[in-house]
């Protein structure tokens, strides 16, 4: 199959978070790290246990030192996918959070998302910014839409960002 026709990725909607989504961020928190601890040999319940409380200190830190007023939840076709935390700041839309269930992942779903994020914060000349841990595949696909890495920060995360771009113009009709 070509790229011309290989299918279209499905079209995010972002909904607002509900209090019974904590099981479901709980998985999409866990899909993150599973690949990253499995060489540890842990048994499923240390893994679990370890797993719960790294999201609740996640979500306790996010709830405390962010404007949660843009944390959403990715659906596609009407299931539940991922989340998307932003932030707006003066000049800035922080990515706080993007994240896919791993199932989800490699389907287009993230560019999508990257591409409205990008829309918005080129019509408002916001620069764009994200922490991404230094191991993170993800940083190709940010890569690709513009971002540079911008400070190697500590021994976790890097700092990337893409600066504004012009508004395209419309073409004549």
């Amino acid at each position: 199959m070509s790229r011309a026709d290989a299918p279209l990725p499905p079209d995010p909607v972002l909904r607002e978070l509900r209090a019974d989504d904590d099981a479901l961020l709980y998985r999409i928190y866990a899909g993150t790290r599973i690949e990253e601890l499995a060489p540890l040999g842990w048994s499923e319940a240390q893994l679990e246990s370890f797993l719960r409380m790294q999201h609740v200190a996640q979500h306790t830190d996010y709830w405390r030192n962010y404007d949660t007023s843009r944390f959403r939840v990715v659906t596609c076709d009407g299931q539940d996918v991922g989340r998307l935390y932003v932030e707006r700041r003066p000049g800035a839309l922080d990515i706080i959070d993007i994240a896919l269930l791993p199932e989800h992942r490699g389907r287009g779903i993230g560019t999508r998302l990257l591409e409205a994020l990008a829309c918005e914060a080129d019509a408002d000349a916001l620069t764009m910014q994200i922490h991404v841990e230094h191991a993170n595949p993800a940083q190709r696909l940010y890569l690709r839409h513009g971002f540079e890495f911008v400070d190697e920060g500590g021994p976790v995360y890097r700092l990337m960002e893409r600066r504004p771009r012009a508004p395209r113009a419309e073409k004549a009709a």
